[in-house]
């Protein structure tokens, strides 16, 4: 069966890019059919994953207002071994233009129906901001993967994003769930990061995945490459860490 997958998080600059394109990645590698739809305006994740959004003729922004269907806007990834539903700047507007539409918020729901079994694994990434895209994906996903840095602030947003996801729940999707807290960019010699590190691990559980993800110059590196990380350097640590967290996910 596959598994829908939306990784979120409404505070930018937390690795939510980096995992996607990553994760996607690690999982193709170990032998998955995996397609990563990138549902941020920024379309980092479409650059990352080697697809120059500038030129991209169809994108999710026409699948989401029906213009195209997923079908027509999925591109192979040769470089990650995993398919793309590319974004761009225009999926800025996409939300002024679907506030009138019949089942806004299942737009993306509705578009996958009819690929999703041709995959084991379908990575939604989500923009950094709880809106009518973010909906979109937490709407069409059976579970969220939130990754986050240890530090202060970032325990106050995620109080906000689990409250989002409980009126999700409630609302649209009564079967979503946390699948996990992702703890990325992590420094082990920062005392402040260990504290909260902690305090997630106290709060959530074994819902904080083992996996933590460090800093690491070479993930940095490589979407400037367009690759994910396990094809710039796979012996990185970087690298070896998103395969330690397609292995945990796979034997969950």
């Amino acid at each position: 069966m596959t598994k829908i997958l939306a990784i979120t998080n409404q505070k930018g600059g937390v690795g939510k890019t980096t995992t996607s394109v990553n994760l996607a990645a690690s999982l193709a590698a170990s032998g998955k059919r995996v397609l990563l739809v990138d549902l941020d305006p920024q379309g980092n994740a479409t650059m990352g994953s080697g697809t120059n959004k500038q030129t991209v003729k169809v994108t999710i922004y026409h699948v989401l207002l029906g213009d195209a269907t997923i079908e027509e806007a999925r591109v192979s990834n040769p470089k990650g071994k995993y398919d793309l539903i590319p974004a761009n700047r225009d999926l800025a507007g996409a939300e002024v233009e679907m506030v009138n539409f019949p089942q806004r918020e299942a737009r993306l729901k509705l578009a996958l129906e009819s690929i999703q079994e041709s995959y084991d694994y379908v990575l939604i990434d989500c923009p950094p901001a709880l809106n009518l895209l973010t909906l979109n994906g937490l709407c069409a996903a059976h579970a969220v993967m939130i990754p986050m840095q240890c530090e202060y602030y970032a325990l106050e947003g995620l109080s906000d994003l689990v409250n989002t996801i409980k009126r999700v729940r409630s609302n649209f999707n009564p079967t979503l769930r946390i699948e996990g807290l992702l703890r990325t960019m992590f420094d082990p010699r920062n005392i402040l990061a260990q504290q909260v590190s902690d305090q997630l691990q106290q709060h959530f559980g074994d819902k904080v995945y083992r996996t933590v993800i460090p800093r690491n110059v070479r993930l940095a590196e490589a979407p400037g490459f367009g690759l994910p990380v396990l094809y710039h350097d796979g012996q990185s640590k970087g690298a070896q860490a998103y395969l330690d967290l397609a292995k945990e996910i796979l034997s969950a």
